[in-house]
Formats: C-alpha cells, structure tokens, sequence
C-alpha cells in the first residue's frame, strides 16, 4: 500500500546549517497497517511524514502509494489518496466556517470542484450521524463556527475530515500532543475506532511511549533520519514504556561515545 525506498532528504545543503534529516529510509507498509513512528526530536519523524504528504520533493528515492508512484507529485494532488492531521488542532480546518461547511469541503477533497449544492443530497444526513459517533454532542451544532470549538472537538472534527473519504493512507502527526490528557484519551480511542472500522493505513508520529505500545500493529524508531528499531506482532505486542524508555538511552549513550571519540580524533590530528 505505501512504500518508501531509499528516501533521502537533505536541507540547507552545503552550508552552515545543513540538516540530514532522512539518510536512506525505506519502509513497505501492508494495507490496513497501524504503524507508530517514534524518535527523539530531529530524528525525521515528522519530515517523514511531509515526504509521504508531498509537502516538499525527496533528494533521492521514491514513494509510492496504492500502486501509483507519487515521488513527483505535488502535495495537492497526493490529497486524492492521502488524509492528515497535524499537532496544532487549529490546522487543517477553516475556523470562520461551520462544522457542516467544513466537512462539505473535506467530503470534495481531491475530486474535480464545480458549481452546486455543498451540502446537497444524503450528505446533511450523513454530517449528522458521523459528528454523532463522537460522541461530544457535536450534532446539534452542525451550523456553529468550527473555530469556536475547543481544541479536542476541532480536533476530533479534523479528524473526521481526514478521514471522509476513507484515504489510501492516514498520516497522524503527533496529533494529540497539544491537547490536555483527557482530550488526548479521548482523541486516540476516536482515532483507533476510526482506523479500526475503516481497516485504514496509517502512519502515526507519537512522543508518547503509552500510546507507542498501546496502539498499532508495527512500530518503527528513528534515530538521525534512518530506522533503528522496528517491531511488530508478538514482539510489538510485549512492548512496555519502559522497554522503549531503555532503548531510547542505549542511542544517547552512543550518541555520546561517538561524540566523545570525534573529539578525541580532532585532538589528536590537530
């Protein structure tokens, strides 16, 4: 379903502040696949995801997603077969229209736009029953302003648009970090449901380590843009927090001896 081959991704080449931030990730991803992606900041987590989005073009590599090469598609067009939904609940959403609005625009993502009725046909009925399957009381206020919501309904809503048209592939950037813990609960057991039902292919970036063993069927660290660890099945499954607590130590440490051992070689031919 998604596959990424030897991607690479450098910014600021040849200056001062060049970032390698992907070195040759490749990853094949099964239909229906729930895949974590952990790291530490500025391993590529979420830079992995903008190469899959297309929010920038790869240096080398390729991506290709149901069958359709998309290494050269620009980020509009990949939206026919992509959904997302990022950290900041007030992205992705437009804030001055209503909740029905906006799924009427998440509902024409991709497809050929062209005058009539946003809202014509079962699709009312159909806003109705889904914000219903929330369950935050939401339906009853399909004409209110999305931007007048709280961060875990926009949220939640936002998923929902993400998810509309059943996406060839579902990417979730972090996207209850901002949230208070209990929206945050409540975020990833809507996402889980969603992607469960749908039988989606996703790719969620999490800080947290609960969720990292909670959810999903493969997780996949980063470490300086190249995959250093990736579990799934059983292994995945007997994860606890502390396990991927322990690892994420062992890469410190070695960050550390590397650093330390670079700087004996700098002493020692200068």
């Amino acid at each position: 379903m998604l596959e990424i081959s030897n991607v690479r991704k450098t910014f600021n080449a040849g200056t001062a502040n060049e970032v390698r931030s992907l070195q040759g990730i490749s990853l094949a991803i099964e239909e229906g696949s729930f895949v974590v992606v952990i790291g530490s900041n500025g391993s590529g987590k979420s830079t992995l995801l903008n190469a899959v989005a297309g929010a920038f073009t790869v240096d080398e590599g390729s991506l290709s997603v149901d069958g359709h090469d998309v290494t050269r598609w620009p980020e509009y067009k990949r939206a026919s077969l992509i959904g997302r939904v990022f950290q900041n609940p007030f992205s992705g959403s437009a804030p001055h229209l209503s909740i029905a609005e906006n799924l009427a625009l998440a509902s024409r993502r991709g497809k050929t736009r062209g005058l009539g009725w946003a809202q014509g046909g079962d699709l009312r009925p159909r806003m109705l029953e889904t914000v219903k399957g929330l369950g935050m009381g939401l339906e009853m206020r399909l004409d209110n302003a999305i931007g007048s919501l709280s961060g875990g309904q926009r949220q939640a809503l936002t998923l929902l648009m993400a998810t509309w048209l059943k996406p060839k592939v579902l990417l979730l950037d972090e996207h209850t970090a901002a949230l208070d813990p209990r929206s945050a609960e409540q975020i990833i057991r809507i996402t889980n449901s969603i992607v469960a039902r749908d039988g989606l292919t996703t790719m969620m970036v999490t800080h947290s380590m609960q969720q990292a063993v909670t959810y999903g069927d493969r997780l996949v660290m980063l470490h300086r843009g190249k995959v250093i660890q990736d579990f799934s099945g059983s292994e995945k499954s007997r994860l606890r927090p502390e396990d991927l607590l322990a690892r994420f130590e062992e890469v410190r440490r070695a960050d550390l001896l590397d650093s330390t051992a670079a700087q004996l070689l700098r002493r020692r031919y200068i």
